[in-house]
């Protein structure tokens, strides 16, 4: 059997806009530079939403945060969209120990009568600003070396220049091609919308089903009340 032998294949977003214009039924010869503007907006549009419907696991990273003893307020970089797993770092006798903290809300922050209070961290809010920040408490007391996090960042910006590439994993590529076809026929070709929405949304739901982690899930009921001294 005759086959490539390679894995290589990565369409540039110019590529993607052509064939998605070519299922809105816009031939390549008849696009102008208003299509390729249009196609600019409407990627980086959709990979926005894509960014907010779920954890795209391409886009989770290690994040580590020095602390400093009194210091309870962090920055966090701005292309942060959610934190995952958190977990402090405290060098105990030479060797590193993790610690892994748990989330609250900003009404539960709110409610802590001593916000200034210094200890072990073992609770984070994450503040979703445009400059988003993250404040431990207890404030850390200076025997903790960094603040660790796996976070979901946004998807890299798409742009035609010098041939980019979109920054999805191969099994996203046609749910892109889909999806980007379905908002360029808003704006070209409305009769085409009802032919390329459903085939964009089960394009995103097969892809999405492969977005996920392989791990073994445990549940363990409380069983404590039956067995009385």
């Amino acid at each position: 059997m005759a086959t490539s032998g390679t894995y290589a294949y990565n369409p540039s977003l110019g590529e993607l806009t052509l064939y998605a214009f070519n299922l809105c039924g816009i031939r390549n010869t008849a696009l102008l530079q208003e299509h390729m503007e249009s196609a600019r907006m409407a990627a980086n549009m959709l990979l926005g939403r894509w960014s907010s419907q779920g954890v795209n696991l391409w886009c989770v990273d290690l994040q580590s945060i020095p602390l400093v003893q009194g210091t309870a307020t962090y920055s966090v970089p701005s292309n942060t969209i959610v934190m995952l797993d958190a977990y402090v770092v405290q060098n105990t006798g030479g060797a590193a120990i993790n610690r892994l903290i748990l989330p609250i809300s900003r009404s539960e922050y709110a409610s802590y009568p001593n916000p200034n209070q210094q200890g072990f961290p073992t609770t984070y809010w994450f503040d979703r600003l445009l400059s988003p920040t993250v404040t431990l408490w207890p404030v850390p007391d200076g025997n903790e070396v960094s603040f660790d996090y796996y976070r979901v960042r946004q998807i890299q910006d798409s742009e035609f220049q010098n041939g980019q590439q979109v920054e999805i994993p191969y099994y996203f590529v046609e749910a892109f091609a889909f999806g980007l076809a379905q908002r360029l026929a808003m704006v070209w070709a409305p009769e085409k919308v009802a032919i390329l929405k459903p085939l964009a949304d089960e394009s995103y739901d097969i892809a999405s089903r492969q977005n996920i982690e392989t791990a073994q899930q445990y549940i363990s009921p409380m069983v404590s009340s039956y067995f009385r001294p």
